[in-house]
C-alpha cells in the first residue's frame, strides 16, 4: 500500500478512522494554506483567496448560502442570455452558409457544419434554461433554511460544508489506515490509479479553498467556489470507490457440501421454533378470548339479576 505520506503530513492526520470511529470520532489538524496556488488554479480560485482575518457578522454567516444561491441564479441568467445570443449567431451562420451554397461558393459540408453548430447552441441553451430552474429551487431551499439557521436548530452553511468535506476525508482515510480495506481494495491507496489521482487533485483544490473557520469572512463567490470543490471531491471519491469495488472479484466462494447440510439443519430448527412460537401465541389468544367471553357473560347475568 502506498500511504501518500507526503500529502497526508502536509495538512491532515486522522487517527481513529482506522478503528471505525466515524465522522464524529476523528480529529483533524489543519495547517495554514500554502502560499503557492495549486496546479491548474483558475482565475476564480485566485480571486477566492481574498479572505480577511476578521470574522463575518452573525447575520452574514447565516445568510451566506442564500446570498450565494442568489449569485448562482444571477450567473445562470447570464448564461441563458449568452446562450440566446449564440443561438441567434449560429442561426445567422446557417442562413449565410445556405446562401453561399445556393451561389455555389461553398460545399455542402459548410452548411452541415453550420447546422451542427446551431444544434449545439440550441442544446446548450436548453441546458442553461434547465439550470435556471434548478438554481431557483436552490434559492427557495436556502431561504426556507434561514429560520432554522437563525434559531440554531440547523448548522451554519460553512459548518455544513465542513462536515461534508470531513466525512469524505474520513471515508478515504479508512482505505489508508485499515489493513483489511487496503488488501481488499488496493486501488484506493495507489496514486497511480487515474481515478484516485483525480480524487487527490480534487482534494488539493478543496483543501486550498477551505476557509480557516466557520466564521471566517467569505463572499458568496468564495462560498460557491468551496461548495463546488466539495461536490467535485465527493463525485471523484464516489467514482474511484465504485471502480475499486467493481474491480474486486465478487464471485461467491464455493460452499462445502457439509456446510449446506448445516444450513439446512439451521433452517429446519428455525422453522420449528417459529412454528412452536406461533402455536403458543395462538393458544394464548384463544384462552384470552375465551376468558373475555366468560367475563362478559358473567357481567350480563349479574345485570339481568
Amino acid at each position: 500500500m502506498e500511504p501518500l505520506l507526503a500529502l497526508m503530513a502536509d495538512w491532515w492526520w486522522i487517527g481513529p478512522a482506522a478503528a471505525g470511529a466515524g465522522t464524529a470520532g476523528w480529529i483533524g489538524v489543519r495547517h495554514g494554506r500554502r502560499r503557492a496556488l495549486p496546479a491548474g488554479a483558475s482565475t476564480t480560485d485566485r480571486a477566492a483567496r481574498t479572505w480577511g482575518n476578521r470574522p463575518m457578522s452573525k447575520n452574514a454567516a447565516r445568510r451566506l448560502e442564500f446570498d450565494a444561491a442568489l449569485l448562482d441564479l444571477q450567473a445562470a441568467r447570464h448564461a441563458v442570455t449568452r446562450g440566446r445570443a449564440e443561438v441567434k449567431i449560429a442561426d445567422a451562420e446557417v442562413m449565410r452558409a445556405q446562401a453561399e451554397r445556393a451561389a455555389s461558393r461553398v460545399s455542402s459540408d459548410v452548411v452541415s457544419s453550420a447546422r451542427a453548430r446551431l444544434t449545439a447552441a440550441q442544446r446548450d441553451l436548453r441546458a442553461a434554461s434547465a439550470e435556471i430552474r434548478a438554481r431557483r429551487a436552490a434559492v427557495r431551499a436556502a431561504k426556507a433554511m434561514l429560520p432554522a439557521i437563525r434559531s440554531g436548530s440547523a448548522p451554519l452553511p460553512v459548518a455544513r460544508l465542513f462536515a461534508e468535506h470531513d466525512a469524505i476525508l474520513v471515508r478515504w482515510m479508512a482505505y489508508e489506515t485499515d489493513p483489511a480495506l487496503a488488501i481488499d481494495f488496493p486501488a484506493m491507496s495507489d496514486s497511480r490509479s487515474p481515478l484516485l489521482a483525480e480524487f487527490l487533485r480534487a482534494q488539493e483544490r478543496a483543501r486550498w479553498l477551505r476557509p480557516s473557520s466557520t466564521t471566517a469572512r467569505l463572499d458568496p463567490a468564495d462560498f460557491l467556489a468551496y461548495r463546488d470543490a466539495v461536490r467535485a471531491l465527493s463525485h471523484a471519491f464516489e467514482r474511484a470507490e465504485r471502480a475499486a469495488r467493481h474491480g474486486r472479484d465478487d464471485r461467491p466462494e464455493a460452499v462445502p457440501a457439509d456446510a449446506w447440510g448445516r444450513v439446512a439443519s439451521d433452517w429446519a430448527e428455525q422453522a420449528q421454533r417459529a412454528l412452536a412460537w406461533s402455536m403458543e401465541n395462538m393458544g394464548r389468544a384463544a384462552s384470552k378470548s375465551w376468558a373475555e367471553r366468560q367475563a362478559k357473560r358473567a357481567r350480563k347475568n349479574d345485570h339481568d339479576a
